[in-house]
Formats: C-alpha cells, sequence, structure tokens
C-alpha cells in the first residue's frame, strides 16, 4: 500500500509534488529523461459545472498535468498550479483530455497543459485558454449517444481481469474475528467471490517471507527454511481458482541488517539483507519449492521485487541498495528457471521506472514486466518509457490502484469511487496488461483491524461480506461483451463528464456501460449540476428488449442505506440481513422507444452514477 500521512503521522506530506519528490535526489539520475513541448491545440469547452479541456498528444508524454488561475478583471491571478482533485497522490493524467469541476462556478480561469515524460518531471507550460463553468439551468442537460448494434468493433480490453490486491495471505490462517466476523474465512470467500463473479485471474499480497509464516530462522548461525505456512495460504488460494502475484519481502529478522526497522501493524521488516548471498539462497530456494510443489503452473506467477522501496517507510536501505535488492532476487529467480516472469520496481507514486530501466540496460538484470502504483487519477501511460530505455515488450502492471492512498478515507466506500473505477479502467484498456485495485476486502490491518463496518476501508467487500459500490462497478464492468463497439457521443459532457463503454457479446446481446465522473473528490457526494439525462439510440435494435441496471447514491451504495438504517460502528441483528439489499444490483426492463430501426432509451444519469444497459439478441 502506498504509504500516507496516517503510516508516519510527523511526516504528513500527501500532496502530489511532495509524494513524488521523496528520493528526487536520487531519481534526478535517471537516463535521457526528454524535455518535452507542450501541448499544441489546447481547447476549453464550458459545460454546466464543468469545463472540458482537451489538447493534441505529445510523443513520448506518460501523462500531462493541468495548470490552472483565476482570472479577474480580464487578467490572470497569480501563477498557475496544477488542478488539485484531491486524489493525494499523482496528478498528471494520461488522457489528451480533463473534465475540471473544481472550481466556482462561472468565475473565468486562464488554463494551460504541461508534457510529464518521466512522474518526476514537468515540461514547460503551453498557451493558456481563458473559461468559465456554465451555472446550472432549469433543465437537466442532455447527452446524446448513438451505438451500432451490428458494427465490426474490435476486441474488448479487460486490465480489471488479470489482477486484485489483498492483504498478506497470512491472514487466510486467521481464526480472529473481526466486527465478530472470522478474518480467514472472510477473506477467502471474498477472493473466491472477485474470482467467480469478476474472472479476476491473480492476487497480489505483501509479506510472504514475514515470520508470521516462518520461512526463515537462524539455529546456531546457520539458514534454517520452512515453506509449510506458504504452503498453506497458497493451496487455500489456488482452491479459489486463482494464482498468487509472489511480491518478494520483506525481509526475515533473522535476515535483516537493521531488524528493528519496520512497518506497518504486523511489523514488517524493510531493511536490507545482512548477507546478500543468504538472500539470494533464500529466493532460490522459495522459488525451486514453488516450482517442485505446484509444477510448470508457477511459470506463470509474476515474481515482483519487493513494495515501494521509493518510500522510506517501505525499505530502509539507499536507492543503489536497491537495485542491488533487484539484481540479487531477479537473478535468483531466473537460477531456478528463465521462463518465470521476473519485474519491478512496485514503486509509489510511478517513482523508479526509468531509474530501474535505466540500471538494468547497464547491469542485465532481466525486466519482464514493469509494475508501479497511483491512486486517486487513471494509471500513467508508461508506453513511451519502456519504448525509449529498450524494453518495448515488458508488460506493463499496475499492482496496486485506487481511488485514494490514504487509509480510512470516506471516498472509499461511496459511489463516486465506483464511477472513478470504472473512468480508470476505460483509460487504462489497452495500453495496461493488468490494472489491479488495491484491495479485495474491508479485512485489511496495515494500520490496524477495522473500527467499524464503514470505516473507509480499502476493500471492495466489507467485513461480513457486503458489496461496496466500487465490487459493483467491477461487476459491471465484468459483464461487458468480447468486442467494443464504437459509440457517438454528443452534448453538454458527451466524452468526459459522461463517459461510455459499449460491447457486444459472443450471443449477439449488446452491454452499454454509461456513467457520470470527475476525478475531483470534493464532488464525492455528488453535485446536481453534473446529472445529465441520456438518450442512447442504439441501431438495429428497435423491438428487442432492454434491461437497466442503476448503480448510484440510491441503488447499490452501502453508505446511503446504513445511514438510513442508522448503524452504528457495527451492525446489529436484522440490521445485517437488512444491508444485504444492497449486496447485488437489480436489473430492470424499461420502456422503449423506435427511430427508424433504433431502440431509443432515456433516463436520468446522477453524479456519480453509472447505469448498465443490456439488449436482448436479435
Amino acid at each position: 500500500m502506498t504509504s500516507t500521512s496516517d503510516h508516519h503521522p510527523a511526516d504528513a506530506r500527501t500532496d502530489w509534488e511532495a509524494r513524488i519528490a521523496l528520493r528526487s535526489d536520487e531519481d534526478g539520475t535517471t537516463d535521457g529523461t526528454p524535455v518535452l513541448a507542450p501541448p499544441d491545440g489546447l481547447t476549453a469547452v464550458p459545460g454546466v459545472g464543468h469545463v472540458h479541456l482537451s489538447w493534441a498528444p505529445v510523443p513520448g508524454a506518460v501523462g500531462y498535468l493541468v495548470h490552472r488561475a483565476p482570472v479577474r478583471d480580464g487578467a490572470v491571478d497569480g501563477e498557475l498550479v496544477p488542478v488539485d482533485h484531491l486524489g493525494g497522490d499523482v496528478l498528471a493524467v494520461p488522457d489528451t483530455w480533463y473534465v475540471d469541476t473544481t472550481g466556482e462556478p462561472g468565475q473565468p480561469y486562464a488554463y494551460a497543459v504541461a508534457a510529464v515524460p518521466e512522474v518526476t518531471v514537468t515540461g514547460p507550460l503551453g498557451a493558456t485558454v481563458t473559461c468559465a463553468s456554465l451555472p446550472a439551468a432549469a433543465t437537466v442537460p442532455t447527452v446524446d449517444l448513438t451505438v451500432d448494434a451490428a458494427a465490426t468493433g474490435a476486441p474488448l480490453a479487460r486490465p480489471w481481469q488479470p489482477m486484485i490486491g489483498s492483504e498478506r495471505l497470512s491472514q487466510l490462517l486467521c481464526t480472529d474475528t473481526s466486527g465478530g466476523r472470522e478474518i480467514g474465512v472472510e477473506l477467502l470467500a471474498a477472493l473466491r467471490r472477485v474470482r467467480d463473479e469478476i474472472g479476476v485471474e491473480t492476487v497480489r499480497a505483501h509479506s510472504i517471507l514475514h515470520d508470521d509464516l516462518g520461512v526463515y530462522r537462524e539455529v546456531d548461525g546457520e539458514p534454517v527454511l520452512d515453506f509449510t505456512g506458504v504452503d498453506r495460504v497458497y493451496d487455500l488460494l489456488l482452491s479459489t481458482g486463482l494464482r498468487p502475484v509472489v511480491e518478494i519481502g520483506f525481509m526475515p529478522r533473522d535476515l535483516a541488517s537493521d531488524p528493528q526497522r519496520t512497518v506497518f501493524e504486523y511489523r514488517g521488516v524493510i531493511s536490507p539483507p545482512k548477507d546478500w548471498d543468504r538472500w539470494a539462497a533464500l529466493v532460490r530456494a522459495l522459488v525451486a519449492h514453488l516450482l517442485e510443489r505446484y509444477g510448470e503452473e508457477v511459470l506463470t506467477w509474476d515474481f515482483e521485487v519487493w513494495n515501494e522501496a521509493n518510500l522510506e517507510v517501505f525499505w530502509s536501505g539507499t536507492r543503489d541498495e536497491w537495485m542491488r535488492l533487484y539484481d540479487v532476487t531477479a537473478r535468483a529467480v531466473k537460477d531456478v528457471d528463465p521462463r518465470i516472469p521476473v519485474g519491478g520496481p512496485s514503486s509509489a507514486a510511478a517513482g523508479w521506472v526509468d531509474a530501474l530501466l535505466s540500471h538494468a540496460r547497464r547491469s542485465g538484470a532481466p525486466v519482464d514486466f514493469v509494475s508501479t502504483h497511483t491512486y486517486g487519477s487513471p494509471p500513467l501511460d508508461l508506453r513511451p518509457t519502456l519504448a525509449r530505455l529498450g524494453f518495448p515488450d515488458a508488460r506493463i502492471l499496475w499492482t496496486e490502484w485506487g481511488v485514494t492512498p490514504t487509509h480510512f478515507h470516506p471516498v472509499n466506500d461511496g459511489t463516486s469511487a465506483a464511477t472513478f473505477l470504472l473512468s480508470g479502467m476505460r483509460s487504462a484498456a489497452g495500453r495496461v496488461d493488468a490494472l489491479s485495485y488495491w484491495v479485495a476486502s474491508d479485512h485489511f490491518e496495515e494500520l490496524g483491524r477495522p473500527p467499524r463496518l464503514l470505516h473507509g476501508g480499502f476493500g471492495l467487500i466489507t467485513v461480513g461480506g457486503i458489496a461496496k459500490p466500487r465490487y459493483h462497478a467491477l461487476r459491471m464492468l465484468s459483464q461487458l461483451g468480447e468486442t467494443e463497439l464504437p459509440v457517438r457521443a454528443s452534448g453538454d459532457g458527451a466524452g468526459g463528464l459522461v463517459q461510455t463503454w459499449a460491447s457486444r457479446r459472443a450471443d449477439g446481446t449488446l452491454a452499454v456501460l454509461v456513467w457520470a465522473h470527475t476525478l475531483d473528490q470534493s464532488k464525492r457526494d455528488g453535485d446536481p449540476a453534473l446529472a445529465r439525462r441520456i438518450r442512447l439510440a442504439v441501431d438495429g435494435a428497435a423491438g428487442r428488449t432492454v434491461t437497466v441496471t442503476r448503480l448510484d447514491r440510491e441503488h447499490g451504495d452501502i453508505t446511503t442505506l446504513a445511514e438510513r438504517l442508522g448503524i452504528g460502528d457495527w451492525p446489529v441483528g436484522e440490521q445485517w440481513d437488512a444491508l444485504r439489499a444492497v449486496d447485488s444490483l437489480t436489473a430492470e426492463k424499461v420502456e422503449t422507444g423506435t427511430e427508424g430501426g433504433a431502440a431509443v432509451v432515456e433516463l436520468h444519469l446522477p453524479q456519480p452514477g453509472a447505469v448498465l444497459v443490456e439488449v436482448a439478441g436479435s
């Protein structure tokens, strides 16, 4: 998990510049980071409650940073600064558009955009444009959408399917209770559910080498290895149909050069090894054991080196020491079987990606995949970085991603986090091999066990096994078909505030997702000015049955229901049963109009809100 002020309150730095500046003295030595020109063609379109910005792509950019300053009396008032949508992490976005809902309605702002070639480097600002959002009108604006049911389409990418995050897997063995619920049993049930209902394939978790699984100890100065605990948790995981992503860490206490340097309530040791040869031998023994026990399936498992070493709370050594750790670990994995994939840097805030690839190019260390983490924005586009540094075929795994890096944040529990998830997955499709939401279950205790049912936990599923809106968003995504269909969109909010993902299934039925979203977390409880009337025309579908499944604050949002039920810290008695009303979403048949050969669906879409429109086959 990405470090925040909750980990170390004395180091309360959660804004973007501070987070990416961690160890930036070391980050500044990467090879050949280009200086990119600013984007051309910046335009700003006013809409009710928002301003839609768009610009031309810049070759080599991994993202773009939007800046803004108010305009008063015809002049720019102050310095243009990055627009802060309160994501708490990297504010740069990967797409060539941005929806700004953070400004004062009707207040004109000057906007400019900079290209980002590497997360710690921002290029110069381009030309400014001035725009103000429109005030709310008496009539809700309409967005018109058109889908052709018979269009050829293209294969639909599914970045949510390869991976999900989890609490450390030793908790599968835990018989303690949280909120009156047995931890291990419910964690396993949550993982099984994401496999069965969403089709997730792998699970990434911390601390497989932590002492609670008893992997490594020293007796009379000699190493003693025991993989019994690892076997137990991997056997349980594999029984669900999921495979592990093996994050190699943290350091066993007896092997640590500084065993007092720890992180989290469970005291994962973050120190470099005291003996590099023994560390390499441990890694080789672990991988060899897994290969012997589970067979060639292990050749499909990803082995990731450490977690977020670019944050001092996760690595007490230097960057050079971590690069040595990467070299030693990656080569130890390949010593067992060169076909086993290994990668990193598993970094916070997209840091150290350039640094690792530059280092590996010199050292010859293998990098089969690049992994990193960001929160609060869609994942950056790392393809230009991999091409520039000579690793164009490495896979891109976002092994942690979420709406916020902050523990116990209320945004985690409500519908705005669901529309955030939909937007991020839509953005990542086709350019990220895996976008792993962090994490599956609220049985998660990096900073202690959950103090109440709705505590702003990272989990998609609560203690007690009830789906949050983010889980429903993934479930909606899983209903999309194999073929992506183009959508023609027009109207106030089209292609930004209102986003779509249309598809056709193998049986000829259609599934069209439509949602209203802003990255602006000050709007997490909704803004009536951002609601839209949707008019969806499906060409070639006149007369077909149409159903609609809604996700918004009135449909599938556990926070709304819990408030109505007067839930305290934990539900009691029949309150648990009552909460099950939001554990699944209901599809409702709707009346449709016709226009030529098209079926026409009209509906109200609140912000935040999503709707899955399903059209029967011919």
